[in-house]
């Protein structure tokens, strides 16, 4: 079907989902920031799929899993919980290896993740879906989607998620000319290390200009890319008050 026949929206998906992909092979070809192209991963399964929020998980060199990246504050917080209360669909899906779900967490299947369910329908979401980033017998973390109604996500959505994990995993475990296992586990400890770093920025930058953390991290990453340097690099200059961002300019209603 050429886009001549597809209506404005469908045909405004297809171009946005053909500019993720070519975004997330770019790790194939170039030098990337870890942290930023996972930031990216959940923007684009918010804008590209029927979930409302996403979050990604990375396990460290022990096999622990860490919140990498996410699509809000309130999701990094849930994910979080997640992890201290050692339960959640993530947990599962990455012990696994397979996908893990549940269409209602209010009833029923809540249960199998009682602190979790809870935690996460307080905070609006009714389903979740988690993917794994898998290649082959390696599972490296896991991909958390949230959903604010009830039901399974729809087969094209969840086809498009696994794809969109599957070039990330591919883009993350790549080997470059001769590194070996031990040098892609020093590189992922090191940007899940480098997230500690971005937290403190993140509370530097919301106290300082009086935004939200997630407007915060916002102006942070397109710092970050406006000056072609990395998220990490951004945050520590920021810490170390070498760095000092300004707010965002606000655009001005129009008087009626």
């Amino acid at each position: 079907m050429s886009d001549d026949t597809l209506g404005p929206a469908a045909a405004g998906r297809e171009q946005h989902l053909a500019d993720a992909f070519v975004e997330l092979a770019d790790t194939l070809v170039a030098d990337y920031d870890v942290l930023e192209f996972l930031h990216a991963l959940a923007g684009h399964c918010v804008d590209l799929l029927d979930v409302d929020a996403a979050g990604l998980m990375l396990a460290d060199r022990g096999g622990v899993l860490r919140v990498a990246a996410s699509s809000s504050e309130q999701v990094r917080l849930l994910e979080l919980y997640e992890l201290q209360n050692e339960e959640g669909p993530c947990l599962d899906c990455f012990a696994s290896g397979a996908a893990v779900s549940s269409d209602d967490l209010e009833d029923g299947d809540g249960t199998r993740w009682p602190r979790f369910g809870s935690e996460a329908t307080a905070a609006g979401f009714r389903s979740v879906l988690a993917l794994p980033l898998r290649l082959r017998s390696e599972t490296i973390g896991a991909l958390n989607m949230f959903r604010i109604g009830a039901g399974p996500l729809g087969t094209v959505d969840r086809s498009l998620a696994q794809a969109l994990a599957d070039v990330a995993t591919i883009g993350i475990l790549q080997e470059r000319g001769s590194q070996r296992r031990e040098v892609l586990a020093r590189q992922l400890q090191d940007a899940l290390s480098s997230r500690v770093v971005i937290e403190q920025a993140k509370g530097v930058i919301a106290e300082r200009l009086g935004l939200h953390v997630d407007e915060a991290f916002d102006l942070m990453r397109s710092y970050a890319r406006s000056q072609s340097e990395k998220l990490s690099d951004v945050a520590d200059r920021v810490v170390s008050r070498k760095l000092d961002l300004k707010a965002p300019r606000r655009t001005k209603s129009p008087r009626a």
